[in-house]
């Protein structure tokens, strides 16, 4: 039987790649819903290639401008959808089996609330919904008896490292001892710390390995990526912050490590390609062909792991004292991070200004439990208001 996917964020370099594996496998899937922001010049060719029953764009403009070339195209068997509330009610459509959720940033948390779907499969790439909800988001994937898979790499390498359960919300920790996170370090590992209030967004952007958008690509270069990490890792697996160590290794072919109680250390191997873990998401328990070449053991000269710098890395120090704190503070962490990489990305503050912004909003605000939806959006955007207001007195 084909499966039926919705992909939330289609324009984004995960929903490429996902595109890229169905259309490897065009008889185990295919694309019944597309979302994108204003990008609707990509989303036209996603319709032309894909055939979606129903795309929908939050920029309301650019929805009208799709549905003039579908037109004007005869391709009249697609509905287009406009505005924020298709955006997070789309993926709520009947027939679907499979969501993967890719909107970046806190955008993606309400659309991929409402996929979740009994016996669905929830194919997670925004870390950022994860983190911002916790508690809340995996308490309806146990209520909806969805099946929550992880499309980071680094997770992915870690659930496929633990032993095997028969459905994710229940992972199976026996036996393990510790759950080691890897992260490259971003392109400005060997940076001498001084340069690093100079760096420019395109600097930060250039990863060594991965080939990424730009919000990531600048959470990587501060390490806040590995920070979000840390806390959808202690939801995703059910552990405490003590069960996850964090290990730099700038070649990104171990993409993450379980050490168990008996000395075994597995890990997860592989060149660094998204199409693997959406792949292995995408086919679970199964697996299909993602048209990544296998790894090339001659070639690769070694494999270095080290411990990360909080001096270098301030934004992961803070993210994990985030983790520490609980309640509110990781929600907050993650609103205030999202407005300063923008703001940097604008050229409005320096690169090392980032964690600035984050640890100043963090200090301005109190922790508090987050309960429900609305007490979720409300910390969010009171985050967001004092995180603009600390980068507006940068930039003067």
């Amino acid at each position: 039987m084909v499966s039926r996917v919705c992909i939330l964020g289609a324009t984004g370099s995960i929903g490429a790649s996902a595109l890229d594996v169905i259309g490897r496998n065009r008889d185990e899937y295919s694309v019944d819903i597309l979302t994108a922001n204003t990008n609707f010049q990509k989303l036209f060719q996603l319709c032309k290639q894909h055939e979606p029953s129903i795309v929908a764009m939050a920029c309301a403009e650019s929805a009208e401008k799709l549905k003039s070339l579908l037109k004007e195209n005869n391709m009249l068997q697609t509905t287009v959808l406009s505005g924020t509330e298709a955006i997070n009610n789309v993926a709520s459509t009947d027939n679907i089996d499979i969501v993967i959720a890719a909107i970046v940033g806190s955008a993606g948390l309400l659309p991929t609330l409402s996929g979740i779907k009994k016996n669905r499969k929830i194919l997670l790439a925004n870390k950022e919904a994860l983190v911002m909800s916790g508690d809340l988001f995996m308490s309806v994937i146990e209520r909806e008896g969805a099946i929550l898979l992880p499309v980071d790499s680094e997770h992915n390498a870690i659930f496929q490292s633990l032993p095997q359960p028969t459905e994710f919300a229940k992972t199976n920790l026996k036996g393990v001892h510790q759950i080691l996170l890897t992260g490259s370090g971003g392109p400005f590992l060997k940076e001498p710390l001084e340069a690093l209030a100079s760096k420019t967004p395109d600097e930060a952007c250039a990863h060594p390995n991965w080939d990424m958008g730009r919000k990531i690509s600048v959470d990587s270069a501060t390490m806040m990526n590995k920070g979000l990490e840390l806390i959808e890792a202690c939801y995703l697996f059910n552990v405490a912050i003590e069960d996850v160590e964090i290990v730099i290794h700038p070649q990104s072919i171990v993409h993450s490590m379980v050490s168990y109680l008996d000395g075994s250390v597995i890990a997860q191997m592989g060149n660094p390609d998204m199409r693997t873990p959406i792949a292995h998401c995408l086919a679970w328990p199964k697996r299909i062909d993602a048209g990544v070449k296998p790894l090339d053991f001659y070639s690769i000269a070694k494999l270095e792991f080290q411990n990360p710098d909080y001096e270098r890395y301030p934004c992961l120090r803070l993210a994990i004292e985030a983790v520490k704190i609980g309640d509110s503070a990781p929600c907050i962490l993650n609103a205030a991070n999202e407005i300063a990489v923008d703001a940097f990305l604008s050229d409005r503050i320096k690169f090392t200004e980032i964690a600035k912004v984050i640890e100043t909003t963090l200090n301005k605000m109190e922790f508090e439990p987050l309960l429900n939806i609305e007490q979720i959006i409300s910390t969010d955007k009171l985050a967001r208001n004092i995180a603009n207001a600390i980068v507006s007195e940068l930039s003067l």
